[in-house]
């Protein structure tokens, strides 16, 4: 635009010059003066059209350079980019790319009580899910926590963040890769609703048990081979994705913990999903990786019945005939009368597809993860042992299902009841097969769901 004002000025100067030679020489003839005139004028028309062709010929080169200049940034941004994504160091990204690439957050994958997640395309071309993070009281602390937790991790069975990005007053988010086949829990139980296009289904049990295996390794990579132990804290279905192949990928850190090598266990809030969460965490005797592997015994145990672990039974309106059904209750007593078959997915059951000794096997591991002594449970890595049959897997022992107790303390505690009897009575039981501790209280507001 400047270039154009500049010609434009340069013809007009050179044209009126012209003229007044033009009606000088009319009314000056040939005279002295007119000389003097026309050699001025010709010497400004010279002068003008030196000045045009020099500023041309400078703008030529400042383009070329410019061009070559944010070519070479353009390599260096996308080198500098290709470094980050190999050497696993997540991207900062700005809001307005996030807004273009998920076209102002219109495909929502997933929604849960702090977060939601919605499907996106960067620029160039990758497929991600971008978690968005709302709640501000616990939005901060999830945020870091899943940050530092999965920002180092690199294993094949973990989600990848790609990057993040933080809004000044507002939400933050993450970029993860985008697991086409979406959760595990639309694909174990039937009665799962499906937002939008998400997949969903029943899968099939040789998919099924590679997925506990798939599961099991990233879980012992956190737990063994990480500089810091890695504590997830909220394995669950959802949590755990699958992708183009139905391999299983674990995501969502938003509760994980730090640990050292030294630690055996640590003291942190009780925030979880009813159903997974391990006695002595309920019970404040601080975490450690044994209720990793409680939370992913109880998956187990769905994924073979592909029901959830616990579910409320309605009677109408009538709240005193309302109940809780505990499913590990129900799979340990027909394993005890010999009708363990009738626990199993009848979807599984009616495909004909089941091997029925890998489902014995995979209840049994299940039900030594959610031994309520933490000594009992197996490590991860003795759980991949059993489940690929390098070990033999004995009958574990009969469990007190303390879990039901905390469910009917819940129940009494909303109608009203004596509840804290109970739970005094529940402590000093427990107390007899959890380690030692020299605090003990109960919160049974964390049994409510997220």
């Amino acid at each position: 635009m400047e270039d154009k004002k500049v010609n434009i000025i340069a013809a007009t100067t050179v044209i009126a010059l012209i003229i007044f030679i033009i009606v000088a020489r009319v009314l000056l003839k040939l005279s002295k003066a007119f000389f003097l005139i026309a050699g001025a004028d010709v010497a400004v028309i010279l002068a003008v059209f030196s000045c045009v062709l020099i500023r041309r010929r400078y703008n030529r080169r400042r383009t070329l350079l410019e061009t070559k200049l944010v070519s070479e940034g353009r390599e260096l941004r996308i080198e500098y980019s290709f470094l980050r994504k190999v050497a696993g160091v997540p991207i900062r990204f700005r809001f307005k790319e996030l807004e273009e690439a998920t076209d102002n957050f219109q495909a929502l994958l997933g929604q849960g009580a702090s977060a939601s997640v919605f499907k996106g395309i960067l620029s160039d071309g990758t497929p991600v899910a971008v978690k968005r993070i709302d709640e501000q009281e616990h939005g901060e602390k999830e945020f870091r926590a899943e940050v530092a937790a999965i920002a180092s991790v690199q294993h094949v069975n973990l989600v990848r963040l790609i990057g993040y990005c933080i809004v000044p007053g507002g939400p933050r988010f993450l970029v993860h890769d985008y697991i086409p086949n979406g959760s595990l829990d639309h694909w174990i139980f039937p009665t799962t609703r499906r937002s939008g296009n998400s997949p969903g289904g029943c899968l099939s049990w040789n998919l099924r048990y590679r997925v506990a295996i798939d599961v099991a390794k990233a879980l012992s990579y956190l737990h063994n081979d990480c500089r810091s132990r890695v504590l997830h804290l909220d394995v669950k279905p959802e949590n755990i994705l699958l992708d183009e192949n139905y391999r299983a990928i674990v995501a969502d850190f938003g509760l994980s913990k730090l640990m050292t090598r030294d630690q055996s266990r640590v003291i942190t809030t009780i925030r979880g999903t009813r159903g997974y969460l391990a006695p002595e965490w309920l019970l404040e005797r601080g975490v450690s990786e044994k209720c990793d592997i409680y939370s992913y015994g109880m998956v187990l145990l769905e994924m073979i019945g592909g029901r959830r672990n616990v579910c409320l039974i309605e009677h109408g309106n009538d709240k005193s005939k309302r109940k809780w059904q505990y499913f590990p209750k129900i799979v340990n007593e027909k394993m005890k009368e010999g009708k363990f078959m009738e626990v199993v997915d009848q979807r599984l059951v009616d495909a004909g597809d089941i091997d029925e000794r890998q489902v014995r096997r995979l209840a049994n591991v299940a039900f030594w993860c959610i031994q309520e002594r933490t000594r009992l449970r197996p490590s991860m890595s003795q759980v991949i042992e059993m489940l690929e049959g390098r070990v033999t897997v004995d009958e574990p022992p009969d469990t007190q299902m303390v879990i039901v107790d905390l469910l009917s303390i819940d129940e009494e505690e909303a109608d009203g009841g004596h509840g804290k009897r109970r739970i005094a009575a529940l402590v000093s039981e427990m107390d007899r097969n959890l380690p030692a501790s020299s605090t003990c209280s109960v919160t049974m507001s964390v049994l409510s769901g997220r």
